[in-house]
């Protein structure tokens, strides 16, 4: 019902009333019965304030005319409570434990902290856009673009859930950003650090990272049935100490990953060593604590680094923010596209989309494959300024520059 009517004695206005349709938390349909003035008697005709009427219902409902009526948040709906109630619950299934965790924080640290107790109906294009525009003043790249993507897949939820009439969200657009730092460590620098490493286990897993392009979670998550050989199979992945069966990033993430003929000694002087090599025990295990408390549990990798790699590389002098997994696999792609071809790089980083099937656990690597990522592994050995022999022990593997020694971190 719409309706428009004068009031005054002195000084006569229009005034308009209509209804507004709502959902309150719990979705449920609400009326609000809303009084405006339109203006002056003396400065508008009764259809021109009729018309105003309508243009102000229209901005309200979302809706051109009034047949239907469309319904959304009322003031009671904030921005924090449709997140967390209605946002969150949805998208949680869809996200791997590291990715819930980051992008949770992030939600909550760039979004919700901005619009806490903003009711959602009141969240428009200006509000979303000059948002966006304050983080890339102060943030990277990176946290801009994470908090466009959500901050867009928020809005579209609220729609599709009919807690907007529109979705101002499709209207924003990604602001410039200061240019991303993405640094690589150097050929020298991997030399020094695993011949700084003594421990097998250590070292063998540093080689994965360094020489494979194994992800952060799928090198803590390698089980020996992982291990084939001349070559990787990621089967289940590891984060914050839990090992995750089965679950990989993304379908791609399943082709064998080709190791290095030097870096297979490395493999197998480890699993020598190693106290349990059955198919499903973890390549890299500690032990838990807690009601985990003697179970083999699957490692931290910030606790890995900075306990037992950060200390080597500072007697190095090689900066911390250069030993990450991140690092070291950009850095293997970046090598790569000088000993083969973009395709090969790609195949290699396991970034081809292709999908999840059967196929994939048997699929050959290729021999451009395999001859490129051998081909960067013996550039980087290659400047080593001391080939050590091989030690009849094998506790710590050495590497030749012809690839058929044993890698000495001795």
């Amino acid at each position: 019902m719409a309706m428009v009517y004068q009031k005054g004695k002195r000084i006569k206005k229009w005034y308009g009333q209509f209804r507004l349709y709502m959902r309150d938390r719990e979705g449920k349909e609400i009326e609000r019965t809303r009084k405006v003035v339109l203006g002056l008697k003396s400065d508008l005709r009764k259809y021109e304030a009729e018309e105003k009427l309508q243009a102000i219902i229209r901005e309200e409902n979302g809706k051109i005319g009034l047949a239907v009526p469309v319904l959304q948040a009322d003031d009671s709906v904030t921005f924090e409570w449709f997140v967390k109630e209605r946002y969150l619950p949805i998208r949680r299934g869809r996200w791997r434990p590291a990715t819930r965790e980051k992008t949770e924080h992030e939600i909550n640290k760039y979004l919700v902290e901005k619009f806490k107790n903003v009711a959602l109906r009141n969240i428009g294009l200006f509000e979303l856009q000059t948002l966006l525009n304050d983080l890339a003043i102060r943030y990277s790249e990176s946290i801009v673009k994470h908090s466009f993507v959500n901050l867009r897949s928020i809005m579209r939820v609220a729609h599709k859930l009919k807690f907007i009439a529109e979705n101002p969200g499709d209207e924003t657009g990604m602001p410039a950003t200061r240019p991303v730092e993405r640094p690589t460590i150097a050929s020298e620098q991997i030399n020094n650090l695993i011949q700084g490493i003594e421990d097998p286990h250590d070292l063998c897993l540093m080689c994965i990272g360094l020489f494979c392009a194994t992800r952060t979670s799928e090198t803590f998550g390698l089980q020996w049935k992982s291990y084939r050989g001349d070559s990787l199979m990621i089967h289940s992945t590891a984060y914050e100490g839990k090992l995750y069966r089965g679950q990989v990033k993304t379908g791609a993430s399943r082709n064998t990953v080709p190791i290095p003929d030097d870096i297979s000694p490395v493999i197998q002087a480890w699993k020598q060593m190693c106290p349990d090599t059955s198919p499903d025990a973890l390549m890299f295990p500690t032990y838990g604590t807690g009601e985990r408390t003697g179970e083999q549990v699957p490692r931290r990798a910030k606790n890995f680094l900075k306990w037992r790699i950060h200390p080597i590389a500072d007697r190095l002098k090689i900066p911390r923010k250069l030993v990450t997994f991140q690092v070291m696999r950009r850095t293997l792609g970046t090598d790569l596209q000088e000993h083969g071809t973009m395709k090969d790089t790609q195949s290699a980083l396991r970034h081809a989309s292709i999908k999840t099937t059967a196929d994939v656990y048997v699929q050959p690597i290729p021999a451009s494959v395999r001859a490129a990522i051998n081909s960067r592994t013996r550039a980087i050995l290659a400047k080593r300024r001391e080939i050590a022999t091989k030690t009849e022990s094998a506790t710590c593997p050495n590497v030749s520059q012809s690839g058929g020694a044993v890698l000495s971190s001795a």
